[in-house]
């Protein structure tokens, strides 16, 4: 399945000109390719580090996955650096904690005028819908809110009109 991602529409102008993602179910794991195309060398991508989890990743240019589960959902932030973040949430923006699922980020595929990013995640069970998201930060510092929805008038990939594509 390939979908496309939308900037917010309160977003500042992007380098970016398109933001798609692929995605496949494998077995109890997502695969996920984000693929940005644009004026790639005007975002300021993070730096590359050793694969682990860490916390704050969406603070600069970041890749995100939401997957509603158990009356609750997932969270997983995917970094260009190869570093990478997964968190449970019990409802809406509450009962944040670590999440026992764990990612595989793949080292980044590199052009002129695109960066794609891919990885595979461990799914929560049971799965439900997904939310798909982008934070692009521009050299300038300015950022961009990537979603396939915006359901309100201020970036909130957490919205749980967010979930809007059907599981694979």
């Amino acid at each position: 399945m390939i979908v496309t991602l939308i900037p917010h529409p309160g977003s500042t102008e992007s380098p970016l000109a398109s933001l798609h993602v692929q995605l496949e179910r494998r077995g109890p794991r997502l695969w996920v390719r984000f693929v940005a195309e644009g004026a790639v060398d005007r975002i300021a991508w993070p730096a590359p580090a050793d694969p682990g989890r860490t916390d704050d990743l969406w603070r600069h240019s970041c890749f995100e996955v939401f997957i509603a589960a158990a009356g609750g959902y997932t969270e997983f932030n995917l970094s260009p650096s190869g570093r990478w973040a997964s968190y449970r949430f019990d409802a809406y923006r509450e009962g944040m904690a670590d999440a026992a699922e764990v990612v595989e980020v793949s080292p980044l595929d590199l052009a002129e005028d695109m960066l794609a990013l891919e990885a595979c995640l461990d799914l929560p069970s049971p799965t439900d819908r997904l939310a798909l998201a982008a934070v692009i930060e521009a050299v300038d510092g300015s950022k961009t809110y990537w979603a396939l929805a915006h359901p309100s008038d201020k970036p909130d990939f957490h919205h749980p009109d967010s979930f809007v594509l059907d599981f694979p």
